[in-house]
């Protein structure tokens, strides 16, 4: 079972979107395969869009699930867990999974998901005192970090591959979903701030230039070091929306792309154990905006793939998808689906 989180320390990189369509197309792809999804977002905009987006009440089946009576979304697992945070309780992991394609039939059949819930963020200040519990001979940290690991493992063999979409922050629901992770996919943005974030995601992840000694104890890397337990290895970096950029001048624009490659390529140089390519041409790929497509995807819960050129009605207006467009849309997307 290979898993892969949706991450980035910086929000607005289209990070969900992005996720949704390649989860999606792959498991569109590959028909054969199990696919389970894990929504660590506070936001739940993945589940949203699984549950049949802004147009199709998606809000809405995602509020009936968070309100069954086991509530059925990862804020109801570690609703269980608080009250147990220690010990692996004996517990049924599909109970808390959702068959997207029962709400919505245009996402495939061999995805399930552990939907998102505002409640984690309730949830947040108790993890983080509970992580940082003295409590002799237990490994408290790691006792929460493992809660996403026990739910998988319960599931066995059952899925070829898990996805977590997470949110920007750093906060302890983040470090869980990305300790449970093999690979890391970086969504960045054409822009400096996006140099920055890759920055940041090697100091937080794996403890590389950190501003001060004071912080490496503490540090997320040190301490899944001190467990013997293996960090999540950078797998792709998406250039998101690069066309967006296209009204600037063109020597400016290439500064940006370059000074983004040549991160990337110090960090093939330097620290090539953090990641799983040894050449950008093969870590990197490019995404141009998806434009009317991406929004008419977007509010009706509707991959890429599925998408028909016509007139569609989004929040009363009507709006035209062109053949093309999708066309440009799906080889995009597909382009990273089969680097996965």
């Amino acid at each position: 079972m290979e898993k892969i989180a949706f991450w980035n320390n910086k929000g607005g990189t289209g990070k969900t979107s992005l996720a949704f369509q390649t989860i999606c197309a792959y498991a569109n792809n590959k028909p054969n395969e199990k696919v389970l999804v894990i929504d660590v977002c506070p936001q739940a905009n993945l589940s949203e869009l699984f549950l049949g987006g802004l147009e199709n009440r998606g809000a809405e089946n995602l509020l009936k699930r968070q309100g069954e009576t086991l509530r059925a979304t990862i804020g109801g697992y570690f609703q269980l867990r608080l009250s147990l945070p220690f010990s692996k309780p004996v517990f049924v992991s599909e109970d808390f999974l959702t068959h997207p394609n029962d709400f919505n039939n245009q996402i495939p059949t061999n995805i399930d998901i552990l939907c998102g819930d505002p409640i984690l963020e309730l949830q947040s200040n108790g993890m983080n005192t509970l992580a940082n519990t003295q409590l002799a001979g237990v490994n408290t940290w790691i006792g929460v970090i493992d809660w996403l690991e026990d739910f998988v493992e319960n599931l066995n063999t059952e899925y070829n591959v898990v996805f977590f979409d997470t949110n920007p922050s750093f906060s302890m629901y983040t470090q869980i979903a990305l300790s449970t992770s093999d690979k890391m996919i970086l969504p960045v943005m054409a822009d400096d701030s996006s140099k920055r974030a890759i920055q940041n995601v090697f100091s937080l992840v794996y403890g590389i230039k950190l501003p001060s000694e004071i912080y490496a104890q503490h540090a997320f890397a040190e301490r899944l070091k001190n467990a013997k337990r293996n960090l999540p290895m950078v797998h792709l970096v998406i250039k998101n929306r690069i066309t967006q950029y296209m009204v600037a001048a063109a020597s400016a624009y290439e500064v940006v792309l370059k000074a983004i490659e040549n991160e990337v390529s110090a960090i093939i140089e330097n620290y090539s154990q953090f990641i799983t390519f040894n050449n950008k041409d093969v870590g990197i790929a490019e995404v141009r905006d998806f434009n009317t497509a991406g929004v008419v995807s977007t509010a009706r819960g509707c991959p890429f793939y599925a998408l028909n050129s016509a007139s569609y009605t989004v929040l009363g207006k009507r709006v035209q998808v062109k053949a093309e467009q999708i066309k440009l849309c799906v080889e995009a997307i597909n382009n990273i689906a089969n680097k996965i």
